[in-house]
């Protein structure tokens, strides 16, 4: 049995997918290679009927473990809070398990644990230091007790726990990122049946240089079709005949050019974000949430233009050139949605905790020790 491969499972939800049926399917085959090690395992050493009460109380975990993995349908993704949960019975049955294996195979299994010790828990932390300090005992050719292995097993729990934080951690991250998704894109939706309802009240319209025409996102009319030519349109006028030309879709369409814009800028920043180590998609949420963002940057960057907030950029000549800026202020959602990307790498980054032991995390071990 290569422990490295158990601890492996635990990192690799990210290529498999958010608590995808592959990933399911993989644990339970886990549940079913433990269960024939927890039968079959017996410390020469250890107590019998210690070892009798140890094999049935992991027996039992790995049914509650199996149980979860059971109650959505083989071919739906699992939510990854019963992942986790499954994953904690299945911690729980292998260090059993591993308090019922003869030292000797535990001593073989020492660098799996020991690389899941490295990976969750400080280098100062003293249970890291006197693991470390068995495994160059053991790589001496010293034997392995059984207050070491105690000791082992109490420290690869707590390296379980704090990755349980971690986890915790990034669940929550997650839920806040989808809340406010979900409060941004209720306001772009509001915005646009307002507006599709009441055009007339904030049209998003222009007056060109020259002052003879009026431009909306999807659509224009000349002045001089209702005045003469010569004559000017004074400014009190002006939102009286940008209410007359401002049609139902005008925010809307603004709102899709903005919303595929950061489309774009989230393709761009998927490709220097990294993977997820838990069964909670970050990435995904990082992207959603730019949608409402630029659809909002965009009708409200062209109603700062509007409002003549930036000098020079008062008057637009054509409708393709509002779709323009509206693409532009979608885009530029990324100034505001970029410290929420650094905060979800960080905390990406922090799912898997230091190593620092002449050893980096893409060293530990991938497959069986």
């Amino acid at each position: 049995m290569g422990n490295g491969h158990f601890f492996q499972l635990r990192r690799s939800k990210n290529r498999r997918g958010r608590g995808s049926p592959e990933f399911r399917e993989t644990l339970r085959s886990r549940v079913a290679e433990m269960r024939v090690l927890v039968t079959t395992w017996r410390d020469p050493d250890c107590d019998h009927e210690a070892q009798e009460l140890i094999r049935e109380t992991a027996l039992k975990e790995l049914d509650k473990a199996e149980r979860v993995l059971n109650h959505a349908p083989r071919d739906r993704e699992v939510p990854g809070a019963k992942l986790a949960v499954a994953q904690a019975h299945l911690d729980t049955a292998h260090s059993l398990m591993l308090r019922l294996a003869p030292l000797e195979v535990v001593k073989k299994l020492l660098p799996g644990l020991v690389s899941v010790v490295r990976e969750h828990l400080a280098a100062t932390d003293l249970r890291r230091a006197q693991v470390e300090e068995i495994e160059q005992s053991v790589q001496m050719g010293g034997t392995l007790t059984a207050a070491q292995r105690e000791l082992l097993i109490d420290t690869v729990g707590v390296a379980r726990q704090a990755l349980l934080r971690e986890n915790v951690r990034v669940r929550s991250f997650v839920r806040i990122v989808y809340g406010v998704f979900a409060v941004l894109t209720f306001i772009v939706i509001a915005i646009a049946a307002l507006a599709a309802a009441f055009p007339a009240v904030v049209p998003l319209c222009f007056g060109p240089m020259d002052n003879v025409g009026i431009v909306c996102p999807t659509g224009d009319e000349p002045i001089e079709e209702t005045a003469p030519k010569a004559e000017k349109v004074a400014p009190e006028d002006k939102d009286d005949a940008y209410a007359d030309v401002a049609k139902s879709r005008d925010y809307a369409v603004v709102e899709l050019a903005g919303m595929g814009a950061a489309a774009v800028a989230s393709a761009v920043t998927l490709r220097r974000i990294r993977g997820t180590s838990t069964p909670y998609n970050v990435p995904v949420a990082l992207a959603l949430l730019k949608l409402p963002t630029g659809a909002l940057t965009a009708v409200l960057g062209l109603l700062l233009m509007r409002g003549a907030f930036v000098p020079g950029l008062t008057s637009l000549d054509s409708s393709a050139q509002i779709i323009g800026w509206a693409i532009i202020f979608g885009y530029a959602q990324q100034i505001f949605t970029r410290l929420v990307d650094q905060q979800g790498q960080a905390i990406l980054d922090a799912v898997g905790g230091p190593v620092q032991s002449g050893a980096t995390r893409d060293h530990l071990p991938e497959g069986g020790s």
